[in-house]
């Protein structure tokens, strides 16, 4: 089974335990979560940096009740620093040995309009021209940003887990107010279990620039390529994206095994211009990298 965990903002409703262990009893005794945070690139021209300021991770337990993550220290990440591959290091975390099924972020951003009276917010973005740019949260959204799916910590032994924040899905305009609102879309990728695709895209049009995109096999359709609505992208339902370098060169970390499909597309001057190809049924093994060489040309 896949360990892809995303990560969808609501109201936070009851999940039980599904194993020997509901809900990470520690009576029968404790393990470690290691928990990381890494992103996939973000595509808007202009933006140096994505800060996203984590105040609290919290973990569910019995009766709909949410404990912390003994430990955690606050801090805030610049999310376009860990791209490629890169990850840090959210803390080691004891936890009673189980199966666990949500984890819910709290961030340090204001919720609202109250974004536009921030001299200081939590969460914001950077510019090149050196100016910043608050995030804010929709309404009701500051309870936290869930996370569902499952891993298992094993007694006195430990889970590595890394959280991709996606800040290319997570950040988006408000219509056309020009405020960015913060709309999470987080996976979890059990570590032990991840593996990548890394290759070089060739015969690129002169003057124009290529992003790859990973789906799951048979999930990309044509309605994915649309102009988006308002407070939505393009691409929504893709897992991860690569923006290539001068050398044509791309690398698509943290993907649960299993068979995906690769979207390539045209962009002109960071702006979506059209669909090139598609590459269907790409292997990805636990802990291996998959080497695959693009030609456009190659239809």
């Amino acid at each position: 089974m896949k360990k892809l965990i995303f990560l969808t903002i609501g109201l936070i409703t009851p999940f039980l335990f599904a194993s020997c262990n509901e809900d990470g009893d520690e009576t029968t005794g404790n393990g470690t979560l290691k928990l990381s945070i890494t992103d996939a690139p973000i595509e808007t021209d202009g933006i140096t940096a994505v800060n996203i300021g984590v105040k609290d991770v919290q973990y569910h337990i019995k009766d709909n009740q949410w404990k912390s993550l003994e430990g955690f220290e606050p801090d805030t990440f610049n999310l376009l620093e860990l791209t490629g591959g890169e990850s840090e290091l959210l803390g080691q975390f004891e936890l009673g040995a189980g199966n666990y099924t949500q984890l819910r972020f709290i961030l340090d951003a204001p919720e609202g309009e109250q974004a536009s009276a921030i001299a200081n917010p939590g969460c914001y973005l950077e510019f090149e021209d050196g100016t910043i740019q608050p995030l804010f949260v929709p309404s009701g959204a500051q309870t936290g940003y869930k996370a569902t799916g499952d891993f298992t910590v094993p007694v006195n032994g430990q889970v590595s887990v890394t959280a991709d924040f996606d800040a290319r899905k997570s950040v988006v305009k408000a219509g056309s107010s020009g405020k960015y609102i913060l709309k999470p879309t987080i996976r979890l990728v059990v570590d032990n279990q991840a593996g990548s695709i890394t290759g070089t895209v060739t015969n690129i049009p002169e003057g124009s620039g290529i992003v790859v995109y990973a789906y799951e096999n048979g999930d990309y359709t044509e309605e994915d390529a649309a102009e988006p609505e308002e407070e939505a992208v393009r691409f929504p339902n893709a897992i991860t994206n690569w923006t290539i370098d001068e050398e044509g060169s791309f690398k698509l970390a943290f993907l649960a095994p299993g068979t995906y499909d690769l979207v390539v597309v045209e962009t002109i001057e960071g702006e979506f211009s059209q669909f090139l190809k598609i590459v269907e049924d790409v292997q990805v093994e636990s802990l291996n990298e998959t080497v695959l060489d693009i030609d456009i040309n190659d239809q």
